[in-house]
């Protein structure tokens, strides 16, 4: 009885370890570059790249419990990778929620994966059973980590804040500026007063869906793929009363619409591909392009094969060109998706790669400038409260 005992113990030792070095090892493996670093540019792109105020709308390495402040050879950020990239503001979103057999057209919101991955990182035990509260600790990881970061890293909640920021790194820019984003609205819990526990601590840009409809609305992965709810429909005044940017990503083509048909200050798509350069259950139609940009938002093209149909800078760089070619080089921007469980070209790092692809294209500097930050500079300034 005690050699079964002391058998059964083992096992369980044993089951415990794998499942708590499980969520490294998927890091490792879902969160992947077509070539390591270092990558090469030009020198002519080099020099470009340096002068450049580098703005990506999408990040999810909040979800991983990776170091922000420390350099890792997986994955494609820390704080580390985007100064060597010379990132001067990167957007973090949060994943709080993703359906068992996740693809990409058709998802029930009546299974959750994240929860596992939740409790194998050890994150705080409110964090298990509440969506909203690991939207919270996401936000919480952030803020600890620029605090950690002798002022190279900083989360802004504010115009003023961004344009103290600004007048920073003209000076110096080896800082990062960061804003926090939601992956999704279910954190909401179907609670409106929610907007404001979200406001307060510190997120400024919010995609409405994920890949499953929720109570907000549709969600171009869903099993209904509907337009906003009446719900929605509070929470959209409710976020532009607060001056919190909406973010279209993953949003069902019906949503997009009733978005756009009440909308009152700019919004914005923070990783996307177009169906004009690649055919895609959530990539946007030209129209929604225009409509999008009618806003005065901006459009994040992301890095990865179904945004653009290929793991290339090329294809990156052809998407970019299709936009700014439909609406102006004003309404285009860049959204990585990095850290998403992902397979793109380079990390984070590697940005420059990216400037060289824009100058091989034929774009000016000055439109360079604009697509690689300048436009969510600009539409910062503009909007944040």
């Amino acid at each position: 009885m005690r050699k079964l005992l002391i058998a059964l113990l083992l096992l369980l030792a044993v089951g415990l370890g794998i499942f708590f070095i499980l969520p490294g090892f998927l890091d490792r493996e879902m969160n992947t570059v077509a070539s390591p670093p270092p990558y090469l540019a030009s020198d002519d792109a080099q020099a470009l790249h340096k002068t450049l105020f580098v703005a990506d709308l999408h990040d999810d390495a909040l979800l991983w419990n990776r170091n922000l402040l420390e350099r890792h050879d997986f994955g494609h950020s820390d704080l580390p990778r985007l100064l060597e990239g010379h990132v001067g503001l990167q957007v973090f979103s949060t994943v709080t929620k993703t359906p068992r057999g996740l693809n990409y057209e058709r998802n029930s919101a009546d299974s959750d994966d994240i929860t596992l991955l939740v409790m194998a990182q050890r994150w705080p035990r409110e964090t298990w059973t509440s969506l909203l509260e690991r939207a919270l600790y996401q936000g919480r990881k952030l803020r600890e980590a620029a605090d950690g970061s002798q002022g190279k890293l900083t989360l802004i909640r504010s115009g003023k804040e961004f344009a103290d920021y600004l007048a920073a790194w003209e000076t110096d820019s080896n800082r990062v500026a960061a804003i926090l984003a939601t992956e999704g609205l279910q954190p909401l819990e179907g609670k409106l007063e929610n907007v404001d526990r979200l406001y307060d601590a510190g997120f400024r840009i919010t995609g409405l869906t994920h890949f499953f409809d929720n109570e907000v609305g549709g969600s171009a992965h869903g099993l209904e793929k509907g337009g906003l709810t009446p719900f929605g429909r509070r929470v959209i005044a409710r976020l532009e009363e607060k001056k919190m940017l909406v973010d279209l990503a993953h949003a069902s083509r019906p949503l997009i619409d009733d978005v756009l048909g009440m909308a009152e200050r700019p919004v914005l798509v923070s990783h996307t591909g177009v169906e004009g350069t690649c055919p895609g259950t959530r990539n946007l139609s030209d129209a929604h392009i225009q409509r999008i940009a009618a806003t005065g938002g901006v459009i994040g093209i992301g890095y990865w094969e179904t945004a653009v149909c290929d793991t290339s800078v090329k294809a990156i760089v052809k998407a970019i060109r299709y936009t700014a070619d439909k609406v102006g080089v004003a309404h285009v921007a860049l959204g990585s998706d990095f850290d998403g469980a992902v397979h793109t070209p380079f990390d984070t790092s590697g940005l420059a790669q990216l400037t060289q692809g824009l100058q091989e294209a034929g774009f000016s500097e000055s439109d360079i400038a604009a697509i690689m930050g300048g436009n969510v500079r600009r539409l910062l300034l503009e909007t944040l409260p």
